[in-house]
């Protein structure tokens, strides 16, 4: 029988700034009781990698844990890994940042714990071969990606229990495939499967058995904690894999330094299949994973893994409009620096971490606190440019080809898109460093299928008892009253949206969207004048028939408030409704007052033309007013994402109209200013 190295690592990350009781729960039901145990098993060689943030976290607050891994460290136990600082996707900010955010860590690590980190992990592996030189630049001299990336690249499966070589523009790096074999087994199966599962990975004398793997499976995931420490799962692995004549333990570096690489290769930008599968639309993931259970056990051929598969990570920036902007926001300030100084520069590297650009099965963009975090760190860069003047910018932010309004008064940085109906996308305070218009638009994912068309699952489903599920299994009980919250916008939930309608707009059809829009001005583009804050769309209200409708939107700015004059134009002289729809965003929307009333199951104010909304959270009193009577309606907009133990209601905004019945010709003058309570 050929003996086997055991190449064994674990990726620590929790997102910069989570809330404290979430990176806590992560320290004590995974971080702390882990290297404790593998404190008592010293001659078990390993790698980690942990991002920046955390590792200086931990080092701080839990100079225990920190103290366990220096130790493993000074005794050959621990091989460090590098990554950029703040977790990056390295392919998905520039050339700078990356080697900036690389050194970063690298420095952190050798200032710290007394080694210089030969390896680089690639977040949620992430493979483009553009980043190469610069891996190499930093002085990493290998990776670790997922076989996937091979297969899918024309390789053969059973040529993965080594390293290759890669190289771009001359700069050459090594490349280890973590088997997925091995991250469906660990720590999920009984160490006997999962010791069988690393076996098989050995057909020669120099054969390697490759994981590297979120630490989190190790006790956070759910059920692990019981299973990797109660039940002691790690302490038995440990022992058998010490105590095993077949299989030893090597750190990365040294198993490249003694042995010959596989060869030569060149991979597709990828990433883990889960990945491609989660950045389709929805109906291409459904019918994705139709096809990869039909061909069943054959998918994993080489063959069919090579043309049966997902999009590219960076696909997300096409799914959701709201990461696309976060992204090309961060960009356009990296590119052009600004003079940015180093609190600058560091509150844009935070800005960069990847958990708030994509969604899978953690919540990704769908947790609001991560959006309002990158918005914190991106209004602490824009703050550094509010001087004792407004600033104003013309630009194509998110590079869809129309331009946005950049207005950067004394105390808010705002946006307006020609694109989407002269409409506010950024309202951010640099007093709160708060985007009050930081928010999600309702759209249709792959998982709400489960919701509407449940499988017959049966509730007591069994695991055998030398395993546990993962978070990858079918869900089994769905909450039937998901169904009603599952609607779907027809345009983004910004701000200043026009709406017309024949019938009148009322908190049942608005909050359904069941009101018949005869207007094409909240989904269309306008035309900005060239150095002015006036935006016009040549339109048209259809009724009977197509009547042309010549709507303007001028835009005022002071320091605290932003004014519209708003007029309509129109061949149609009879009444009709219209409504304009603001929907923002709160830290805390069930506890936010409207007129001193709280929003509840909907909020409704007749002939009023003043709205007081006072947000516990930052402080402040939003005051909106307009120049004549209106109805207001409002309510609390649900989104429903999926998260690693099921299906949750995410609060992200309140959307709320005013509304008001005219002929002809309408001229309305609308108010909103940020005051401090």
């Amino acid at each position: 029988m050929h003996k086997v190295s055991l190449l064994f690592g674990v990726h620590m990350h929790q997102p910069v700034d989570n809330f404290n009781e979430a990176v806590d729960e992560a320290i004590e039901l995974c971080y702390k009781p882990f290297f404790e145990t593998m404190l008592k098993y010293s001659e078990f060689k390993f790698s980690v990698h942990c991002s920046g943030w955390l590792l200086d976290k931990i080092r701080n607050n839990n100079p225990d844990i920190f103290k366990n891994m220096k130790t493993l460290t000074d005794n050959g136990s621990i091989e460090w890994i590098s990554a950029g600082y703040y977790e990056p996707v390295l392919s998905s900010i520039t050339s700078t940042d990356r080697q900036a955010q690389i050194k970063k860590l690298n420095k952190y690590i050798k200032k710290h714990l007394g080694v210089k980190p030969k390896g680089l992990w690639l977040t949620e592996r992430v493979w483009e071969s553009s980043i190469v030189p610069d891996i190499a630049a930093c002085g990493n001299e290998f990776v670790m990606v997922d076989d996937y990336h091979f297969l899918s690249s024309g390789f053969s499966a059973d040529k993965m229990n080594g390293y290759y070589k890669t190289e771009e523009s001359g700069a050459e790096i090594g490349l280890f495939p973590i088997a997925q074999s091995l991250r469906y087994a660990l720590p999920f199966f009984s160490v006997e499967r999962s010791i069988d599962a690393i076996l098989k990975c050995a057909d020669n004398e120099n054969s390697a058995a490759i994981i590297f793997d979120d630490a989190e499976k190790f006790g956070l995931w759910p059920k692990t904690h019981e299973w990797v420490y109660e039940k002691k799962w790690l302490e038995k692995f440990l022992e058998t894999i010490i105590n095993h004549q077949q299989i030893k333990t090597e750190h990365y570096s040294e198993y490249m330094k003694q042995n010959r690489s596989l060869g030569l290769a060149y991979l597709n930008n990828t990433s883990y299949f889960e990945m491609g599968e989660w950045s389709l639309k929805p109906k291409q993931t459904i019918a994705l994973e139709r096809l990869k259970r039909a061909l069943g056990d054959e998918y994993f051929n080489e063959m069919a893994v090579a043309f049966v598969k997902g999009a590219t990570w960076k696909n997300f920036f096409i799914k959701y409009s709201e990461s696309n902007y976060l992204h090309k926001r961060m960009l356009n300030l990296s590119l052009n620096q600004y003079d940015l100084d180093e609190n600058s520069l560091e509150s844009l590297y935070k800005l960069q971490t990847n958990d708030v650009f994509w969604h899978g099965v953690f919540g990704g963009l769908y947790l609001p606190n991560l959006r309002d975090n990158a918005y914190k760190y991106l209004l602490e860069i824009e703050k550094t440019r509010a001087k004792n003047h407004t600033v104003y910018e013309v630009l194509d932010i998110n590079k869809d080809g129309y331009d946005e309004l950049k207005v950067l008064t004394q105390n808010l940085s705002v946006v307006f898109s020609t694109k989407h109906g002269a409409q506010m996308i950024e309202f951010g305070s640099f007093d709160t460093l708060f985007n009050w218009q930081n928010t999600l638009t309702r759209r249709e994912e792959a998982y709400h299928e489960k919701i509407l068309n449940p499988k017959t699952v049966e509730t007591t489903e069994q695991h055998s008892e030398d395993e546990i599920e993962t978070i990858h299994s079918d869900l089994a009980v769905i909450d039937e009253s998901l169904k009603d919250e599952l609607i779907y916008d027809w345009h983004p939930k910004y701000s200043f949206i026009d709406h017309f309608s024949f019938e009148d707009f009322l908190l049942e059809n608005f909050k359904n969207l069941t009101f018949r829009e005869v207007g094409d001005f909240a989904n269309q583009a306008f035309l900005k004048e060239e150095n002015k804050n006036i935006f016009t769309r040549v339109g048209g209200l259809y009724l009977d028939a197509a009547y042309p409708t010549t709507l303007t939107k001028e835009y005022l700015f002071d320091k605290n408030k932003i004014e519209l004059k708003l007029d309509v134009d129109s061949k149609y002289d009879q009444k009709l409704f219209y409504a304009m729809e603001f929907n923002l965003h709160f830290a805390h929307p069930y506890k936010v007052t409207f007129n001193s009333k709280t929003m509840g199951d909907g909020f409704s104010e007749i002939d009023c033309n003043e709205l007081l909304i006072v947000d516990d959270f930052t402080n402040r009193l939003l005051k909106l007013t307009i120049n004549r009577k209106c109805n207001i309606y409002g309510y609390i907009l649900n989104t429903v994402s999926q998260n690693e133990s099921g299906f949750e209601r995410v609060a992200q905004e309140i959307s709320f109209i005013f509304t008001t019945s005219y002929k002809s010709n309408l001229s309305l003058n609308i108010a909103l200013e940020v005051i401090d309570v």
